[in-house]
């Protein structure tokens, strides 16, 4: 099954992007080859979309999977929408060409598809990539993104990324990026957590406005990785409801999760490295929620949190203390 164009969405500045992407991050436990494989069995399976970061420090691995993915004929450069991310220690505006290229580099790519600013909270520019002081307190930085924008904007400028976008803002951030005087180019995504817990209507309503399209990290919940996620977290998959509207359709709840998302015109992130999973993420283009199950599983939302950014709390642009 090919993603390209019928499962796309056309971004503000005329190129498409799957509504489906792999998502390659992996805890600190799991062998980095773990990423080749599994990202090589998402494009054998039809994923065309690979959501990434310089900060999960597999970039290597996922770029291998896709050149060996285009030497053996299964894709095209072309077909695959590639996303990285531009890390909180380099966003003055200096560093982010230099960090572009790194990836590339480490890819062994021409381009990426999309490159998008992943905290708006920067952190001590450096090789570390959460650095702290003597007390173990995080080192924040304080830089202006409209700075960093217009070097991300001279990036697509350069043939470096076809698009250019952001990741955890709020309304307040997007909108200060929005009136950035002589903005050359509009931020084509904000990628941020959602799922029925947190379902981001009000940022979802706000970008939608303004034409950016909101790409869903931790649509199944999450991962419960201990440096970012609280170990009394929910679990949404076990979700009473979610699993009642899944055995009604005869799918999994995790299915339902990731339909809900692309039925409201979200683009979602599916993250799973088991065969059988990567596999059932792409089969939700066959079925169809129900007006009832889309106010259900509206019903459930209780502005949860996976991912509260706890360390750059203390950040001008912490981005999680507003209403969204």
């Amino acid at each position: 099954m090919d993603l390209k164009r019928s499962h796309s969405v056309k971004l503000n500045d005329g190129h498409f992007m799957p509504m489906l992407a792999f998502g390659t991050l992996a805890s600190d436990d799991v062998p980095k080859s773990k990423a080749a494989e599994a990202t090589k069995m998402a494009i054998d399976a039809g994923f065309r979309h690979i959501d990434a970061a310089y900060v999960y420090q597999n970039e290597k691995e996922v770029g291998q999977a896709i050149r060996d993915k285009i030497a053996d004929g299964t894709v095209k450069r072309e077909d695959i929408f590639y996303t990285t991310k531009l890390w909180a220690t380099f966003l003055r505006p200096e560093l982010v060409h230099s960090a572009l290229e790194r990836s590339l580099k480490t890819l062994q790519l021409d381009y990426v598809d999309l490159f998008i600013i992943h905290l708006p909270t920067a952190m001590k520019p450096g090789e570390e990539l959460i650095p702290k002081d003597a007390s173990g307190k995080v080192i924040l930085d304080t830089v202006d993104l409209r700075d960093t924008w217009e070097a991300l904007e001279k990036c697509k400028d350069a043939g470096l990324t076809k698009s250019i976008g952001v990741s955890n803002f709020n309304r307040k951030l997007l909108e200060m990026i929005l009136n950035k005087p002589g903005l050359k180019y509009k931020p084509v995504c904000n990628q941020v957590e959602c799922h029925p817990y947190l379902n981001q209507s009000k940022l979802l309503e706000f970008c939608k406005s303004k034409d950016i399209v909101l790409v869903a990290y931790s649509a199944l919940g999450s991962q419960r990785d201990p440096t970012w996620v609280g170990k009394d977290s929910p679990v949404l998959l076990e979700d009473p409801i979610l699993n009642a509207i899944a055995k009604k359709h005869g799918r999994s709840p995790g299915q339902v999760a990731l339909r809900y998302q692309v039925q409201r015109g979200v683009v979602v992130l599916a993250k799973s490295f088991n065969e059988k999973r990567i596999k059932e993420n792409l089969q939700i283009f066959d079925f169809e929620l129900t007006p009832e199950d889309i106010k259900a599983i509206d019903g459930l939302n209780r502005n949860f949190r996976f991912f509260k950014l706890l360390i750059a709390v203390d950040h001008p642009y912490y981005p999680f203390s507003e209403e969204y």
